[in-house]
C-alpha cells in the first residue's frame, strides 16, 4: 500500500471515475451505473456526507468510500428497518455513520486499501456507532468488515431490483484496528 494514498475525495467532480471502479468491483452494468450516478450525488447534498478516495502516485483512483449520519427518513433506513426490527436491532439506526458504498479497484484488492479507508472515515464520525449492508454470502468484504468489529444485525434483507439478498452490520465506533 505504500504507493497508495487514502486521502479526501472531491466525490461529485469523480464521480464517473469512483463508478467504474464501483462497476469493476460490484459488476455493475452501464445502466446500473448510470442509475447511481444520480444516487450517488443526491447523497452528496445530505448533511454530513465525506468521501475518501485511494489514488496511485499518478493520481488515479483505485478505490473510495463514502458514508454519512443516517436518518431514519432517507431510503435505505425506510427498507431495512423492518428487518432490524424484527431482530430487536432497528436502534442502531438511530445515531449510526452509514458507510454507503465501499469499493476498491480488482487489481488493487488485498492489499490493505478496503481496510485503510473505511477505517479512516468511520474515524471521523462523531456517532457511536457504524451501519452498513452487504451482500448476504460469505466474502472478503463481510470478512474484512467482521475484523474490524461489525456483526450482522439483520440477514436476507432484499433491497427492490437487487438480484441478490443483502445483511446489515453494525460495529461500534471506533472500529477494531
Amino acid at each position: 500500500m505504500d504507493d497508495i494514498v487514502v486521502g479526501p475525495l472531491d466525490l461529485a467532480a469523480r464521480v464517473d471515475e469512483a463508478l467504474g471502479v464501483q462497476a469493476l468491483a460490484f459488476g455493475l452494468t452501464e445502466e446500473e451505473v448510470g442509475v447511481r450516478r444520480h444516487i450517488v450525488l443526491r447523497h452528496l447534498g445530505c448533511p454530513g456526507a465525506r468521501a475518501l478516495g485511494a489514488t496511485t502516485e499518478t493520481g488515479r483512483l483505485v478505490g473510495f468510500v463514502y458514508g454519512m449520519p443516517n436518518s431514519r427518513g432517507h431510503w435505505w433506513s425506510g427498507v431495512v428497518e423492518p428487518y432490524l426490527r424484527a431482530t430487536g436491532s432497528d436502534g442502531w439506526l438511530d445515531d449510526a455513520f452509514v458507510i454507503t458504498e465501499l469499493h476498491v479497484h480488482p487489481d488493487f484488492q488485498k492489499r490493505g486499501i478496503g481496510r485503510a479507508l473505511i477505517t479512516t472515515i468511520a474515524a471521523t464520525a462523531t456517532e457511536p456507532r457504524s451501519i452498513l449492508s452487504a451482500i448476504d454470502t460469505e466474502s472478503p468484504a463481510r470478512a474484512l468488515y467482521r475484523s474490524l468489529g461489525y456483526r450482522d444485525l439483520a440477514r436476507q434483507v432484499v433491497f427492490p431490483s437487487a438480484p441478490s439478498p443483502y445483511v446489515v452490520m453494525g460495529a461500534p465506533l471506533p472500529l477494531l484496528s
